[in-house]
């Protein structure tokens, strides 16, 4: 019986507790955290509010949906026979390839028998007597576990506008993010897409080449710059995989982990010829490299930015044949890479289409929906169909849909009331043994890289409790502070903080975040790596291990 019972600590469980681990989402680090979980023999349960895997290859299923990291450094790294078994057919994948991708890997590795789908999170609280948590569901069972793990993404909490009237509308209506899983149908339409963030730059491209008329109802034009996407021969396929351990390597090193990192020189260290050339090739060149392989000193230095800007903005102006048109579409009000940089496929050629219309609703604010369309403050529009375009309560709001109750009986959303804590962005001090995979400040950019790298940083710190015996981790309220004195160092400087974004935490549709804070890890990812690798080196003293 004694053995019995330390056998049960040193795996994590407890007689009474139902799991070792609960891991709420089954998206991309939900799914290789159970992989991870099942090797150190913990009895695991997922917990998806979807009816299948993808996270967010589940959800964002819209016309045009699809990655703009190169699908070949988004992929999983771990398996090399996956690496071997799967091929890509675009050097940036679309949604539905994408999720035939990822249950490829459930289907692999058996995943499915340990994820319950239909299974929203509501409320997950800390049990100091039982030393566990308890997580209860929509229908309302509760279930219970001794670590709690986060795989709940970084922009998966949609978020919708306050428009009065909008249950009134008669016609259809769709968040991109809330796509339904048949086909819409736009041709002879007239259809309102609202927002052009990233998703409402995809959206429209492809809303375009069908739809009777679509409007455009913009409020914060964005800079945006040419994908370049292509198809991958079964030839070129074979050429990536002979260079997997190269190309990972390189995601490795560079500092947001895409094939992109920034130039050592600065703007001004050339000549303007040298400049203009440079700024072309990347202009013309696939994925991010314009926004993340620019000049150094682009993010940082005012008068690097304007060059940028102004080349970009010259750009637009001679792809949009309407010279009004081109201007609404220039950012007046941010730099270029200030804020998130959506990639295209013939976005700003749309607005030469007669069936496109652009709408500036700064200019004339939409005062609401009506049953037939939308009222702006100086016309009345009939729409067939509304898609709102309007992203996500970013970082934060996938934590604030749960209600997370840690020691004490203190509140996550609380606790995160002027802005979010934690140690590494994946422990939070008052919160025991819940780790969060994609939590707030941990480094973003190319999000699969840094998936692998926190779940592999969360297995070990378990694998190490499992060797000493100890079944009880939180992160020490000196260590959290001296986290957090780091992220806002590397923030310093960086013209992005002077810019409402979702990367400076603000959000006008969502209530209280409506002011700037350093919302998300602005360091370098192998400066991240090194950090949390410090703290494993240490034997996690900055944790409290018990």
């Amino acid at each position: 019986m004694a053995a019995s019972h330390e056998a049960q600590v040193l795996t994590g469980t407890a007689s009474d507790l139902d799991h070792d681990a609960i891991v709420i989402g089954a998206g991309m680090s939900g799914m290789f955290q159970l992989i991870r979980l099942r090797e150190l023999g913990m009895k695991t349960q997922v917990f998806e509010a979807g009816t299948g895997v993808g996270g967010t290859w589940y959800w964002n299923r819209y016309p045009g949906a699809r990655f703009d990291s190169e699908s070949y450094s988004y992929g999983y790294s771990f398996d090399k026979d996956l690496l071997k078994e799967w091929s890509w057919t675009e050097h940036f994948a679309p949604q539905p390839e994408t999720e035939r991708y990822l249950n490829l890997v459930a289907d692999k590795y058996d995943l499915r028998r340990d994820i319950r789908f239909s299974a929203r999170v509501t409320a997950a609280a800390w049990d100091e007597a039982r030393r566990g948590w308890t997580v209860t569901l929509e229908d309302g069972s509760r279930h219970s576990s001794r670590f709690l793990i986060t795989a709940i993404g970084a922009l998966s909490a949609p978020t919708m506008p306050n428009f009065p009237g909008m249950d009134e509308f008669r016609g259809e209506s769709y968040h991109t993010a809330l796509w339904p899983k048949t086909p819409v149908e736009f041709a002879g339409k007239r259809v309102a897409v609202i927002g052009t963030g990233a998703s409402g730059v995809q959206v429209i491209q492809e809303v375009s080449k069908t739809a009777a008329q679509l409007t455009v109802f913009q409020r914060t034009p964005n800079w945006c710059a040419p994908l370049h996407n292509a198809k991958i021969s079964p030839e070129e396929m074979e050429e990536i995989r002979s260079r997997y351990d190269e190309i990972f390597k390189r995601c490795g090193e560079t500092f947001s982990c895409f094939l992109h990192t920034p130039d050592p020189r600065n703007t001004f260290d050339v000549t303007p010829e040298e400049r203009e050339a440079f700024l072309e090739k990347l202009y013309s060149e696939r994925g991010f490299g314009i926004w993340v392989g620019n000049f150094k000193d682009m993010l940082t230095n005012r008068a690097a930015n304007e060059e940028i800007s102004r080349f970009v903005a010259n750009k637009i102006r001679q792809r949009v044949k309407d010279p009004k048109v081109a201007e609404m579409l220039i950012p007046k009000d941010h730099g270029f890479g200030t804020r998130r940089v959506p990639l295209e496929t013939n976005y700003y050629e749309c607005y030469n289409q007669p069936n496109v219309k652009l709408v500036d609703v700064r200019a004339t604010p939409i005062e609401r929906i009506t049953p037939t369309g939308i009222r702006t403050s100086d016309a009345e529009y009939e729409f067939d169909i509304i898609i709102y375009a309007t992203g996500f309560d970013a970082l934060r709001g996938a934590f604030d849909r749960i209600d997370f109750t840690g020691k004490g009986g203190i509140k996550l959303k609380d606790k995160w009331a002027d802005g979010a804590t934690s140690l590494v962005g994946m422990l939070v001090d008052d919160f025991p043994n819940m780790f969060m995979l994609l939590g707030p400040h941990t480094a973003l950019g190319n999000i699969p890289r840094s998936i692998e790298y926190n779940v592999e940083w969360v297995t070990a710190l378990l694998r190490h409790m499992q060797a000493h015996g100890k079944t009880y981790a939180e992160a020490r309220p000196e260590a959290v502070e001296r986290w957090m004195a780091h992220v806002m160092e590397c923030a310093v400087g960086l013209l992005s903080m002077e810019v409402d974004s979702w990367m400076t935490g603000v959000n006008r549709n969502v209530e209280g975040r409506q002011k700037r804070i350093v919302a998300r890890y602005t360091g370098s990812a192998p400066t991240y790596r090194a950090w949390c690798d410090e703290v494993a080196a240490k034997g996690y003293r900055d944790l409290t291990l018990a």
